[in-house]
């Protein structure tokens, strides 16, 4: 490839991320020119920028594409021509692709963590799942979940509508499997709760916290957090500590890394390697 390849991450507060290092690692062992930027749309530079600009300015300056992150998963649709299956199932994107003067949306934050779950947590119990949070991340995930063979989901969103909103999505796509939501999160509704999958925002830096009780948590769990930053969030923490199986959200960032990379550059990834990319940007970055 002679020309530069060049693609961008778009989100908030996003400046410690290590997905451009990563890309870019694994450009280099494949001998591509490439780059990878930052549009944080928290900086002042941005102000008064609707995402459908920033998207469109991406697309006419030459980019490849772009990753979206929190909390534009959602919203990019609209700036968008078209749609993959996936992304048009779950109704948020997390990939751009910029081909043949249109904008693409994919959502490899689904493939990814049917991936991760698979290399992670194969024979874990599948029987009464607890999902946490129902945005752009959660219905990946949700998605992912049903697909992986979870027969009983139950979704807990601070948001009602969200929530409800997931719901039908999943039942629409989902008709034989069991989707339930829940109002509160008691000793009561972890009753027969086999796993817990944190698809929400808490635990990050800026988001402290859990978005589980974490007394309510015991050994007999089996635990998944989508927070990689971070690596190791308090719900996380305390999981091992009682001796939960867990999938840090490690796993999932790495795998819809994967996946990403291939679109814009149409080259074979190695999860393997891009792997060992972020364990090694994980302790420089995250001591």
């Amino acid at each position: 490839m002679t020309d530069k390849l060049r693609v961008a991450l778009v989100g908030q507060g996003i400046s410690a991320s290590l997905t451009p290092a990563m890309h870019e690692a694994e450009a280099r062992a494949l001998g591509l020119d490439y780059a990878y930027g930052l549009i944080d749309t928290a900086n002042p530079a941005h102000a008064g920028r609707t995402l459908g600009e920033i998207v469109a300015t991406a697309q006419a300056d030459g980019l490849a594409g772009l990753n979206i992150t929190h909390p534009h998963k959602i919203d990019v649709l609209g700036a968008l021509d078209d749609l993959s299956d996936d992304a048009r199932r779950l109704g948020a994107v997390n990939t751009v692709v910029f081909r043949d003067g249109r904008k693409i949306g994919h959502n490899t934050d689904h493939s990814g963590f049917y991936a991760a779950f698979k290399q992670e947590l194969t024979g874990a119990s599948l029987d009464l799942v607890l999902l946490l949070g129902a945005g752009g991340a959660g219905a990946a995930v949700g998605f992912a979940l049903l697909s992986c063979g979870v027969k009983d989901l139950v979704l807990f969103d601070r948001e009602r509508a969200r929530s409800d909103n997931l719901a039908q999505k999943l039942r629409s796509e989902f008709p034989d499997h069991k989707i339930r939501q829940i109002e509160m999160l008691t000793p009561q509704t972890m009753e027969g709760v086999n796993g817990v999958v944190n698809a929400t925002p808490m635990g990050m830096d800026k988001y402290p916290g859990s978005a589980l009780p974490l007394q309510l948590l015991h050994a007999d769990l089996w635990l998944s957090d989508i927070v990689y930053f971070p690596l190791e969030t308090a719900l996380l923490a305390q999981a091992r500590a009682l001796g939960c199986r867990v999938m840090p959200g490690s796993a999932m960032a790495i795998w819809q890394a994967v996946h990403a990379f291939e679109l814009f550059t149409g080259r074979r990834a190695d999860p393997a390697r891009m792997g060992r990319s972020f364990a090694r940007l994980a302790l420089r970055k995250m001591p």
